[in-house]
């Protein structure tokens, strides 16, 4: 016989939130009374009240009114941390980085005033704006051409290329694109589909500015991939990149697993070039949750050092943050230009681009 009785279903379980604190929750933390009902009770299935802190103090709703209080004016201060060079065994150089010659590399003020990122912005369709987004494609597109990849006939793998105009780029040099993102069961809900983040087919890569339509069916390809879970089948590319999409993976291990097994989809000499966010404040702690990882330095040398020792050939690694008054600018919410650094948490970030060649 069951608890409940013959032919009696078993009542559900009982909430383990009380009504009015998961109520409190959405009120205090995200500043809004709740969508509906179903929103109060899925949050009552925490199994304490610590439990439902911690995950309303990691929305990004929470974020942006935590950032929102911060001061405008506070400036930057790059940390010693930053001077330390990394491990022996990890190439590495400490000077203002440049565009004309990129290699493993911060996003910094200088280089978004230089000719080469107003060259790479025409070429991509972007306007030249102080943006660290913008600097991004730049830096991939920069890296791909001095490293002899952008030429006709070159296999290029783009993993989680939402809406950006790189595929475009790559198509008018002539390379066989295939261009991935992820499957729109994987994000539902997250709102990616929503804010033009994501991609589900070729139409919204189409960039008849840079490259004709046709040509660009020609030269691109569209498959829905989990950077978690690459297929086994991708190999014998010359060419992957993403622009800032591992951190989003769910850990700061599941980012930097997904780095080295993007080598996995390359040939012997290929070229893994990926940016993503930089912790500038700490090399000790650093916000981590499940949408959003920023990398310490010590992160980035530990991958490095795994990628070394597997007999690959990262570019050398600059952590130079800048020398310009820009450098020092940190932007807050409502977010506008200029935009190389901001606040996510008590932490400072930007962009880092990292190169490897894959070794033979």
């Amino acid at each position: 016989m069951s608890a409940a009785g013959d032919g009696e279903e078993a009542p559900p379980p009982r909430p383990l939130v009380e009504r009015d604190a998961a109520l409190w929750a959405i009120r205090f933390f995200i500043g809004r009374e709740p969508t509906d009902e179903a929103e109060v009770q899925f949050h009552r299935g925490h199994p304490s009240l610590e439990s439902v802190r911690r995950a309303f103090s990691l929305t990004g709703e929470f974020q942006a009114y935590y950032e929102s209080l911060q001061p405008a004016s506070a400036a930057y201060a790059a940390p010693l941390f930053l001077l330390e060079p990394p491990p022996a065994g990890i190439p590495a150089r400490f000077a203002p980085p440049s565009l004309n010659f990129p290699v493993s590399q911060l996003c910094t003020a200088a280089q978004l005033r230089g000719p080469a990122f107003a060259s790479w912005c025409a070429r991509l369709g972007l306007p030249p704006q102080e943006h660290r987004k913008i600097w991004e494609f730049c830096y991939v597109a920069a890296v791909a051409d001095l490293q002899g990849m952008l030429q006709p006939g070159v296999k290029a793998l783009g993993f989680g290329v939402g809406q950006e105009p790189l595929p475009a780029l790559f198509a008018r040099h002539g390379l066989q694109v295939l261009a991935t993102d992820a499957p729109a069961e994987l994000i539902a809900g997250q709102g990616w589909d929503s804010t033009g983040q994501h991609a589900q087919g070729l139409s919204g890569l189409e960039r008849p500015g840079i490259v004709e339509n046709a040509a660009f069916h020609r030269q691109v390809r569209f498959a829905p991939v989990d950077m978690n879970a690459i297929p086994a089948g991708l190999t014998g590319f010359d060419l992957c990149w993403s622009s800032c999409a591992f951190e989003h993976l769910g850990s700061l291990e599941h980012g930097l697993r997904f780095v080295e097994a993007s080598l996995a989809t390359l040939r012997p000499g290929g070229l893994a070039i990926h940016t993503t966010e930089f912790n500038l404040s700490s090399n000790e702690d650093t916000f981590e949750a499940a949408n959003l990882c920023l990398y310490r330095k010590r992160d980035v040398e530990a991958l490095m050092a795994r990628l070394v020792a597997a007999g690959h050939a990262p570019l050398p690694l600059n952590f130079h943050p800048g020398a310009e008054k820009l450098d020092e600018h940190v932007d807050l919410p409502p977010y506008a230009l200029p935009h190389l650094k901001l606040k996510v948490g008590r932490y400072v970030t930007t962009s880092i681009g990292l190169a490897i060649r894959k070794g033979g």
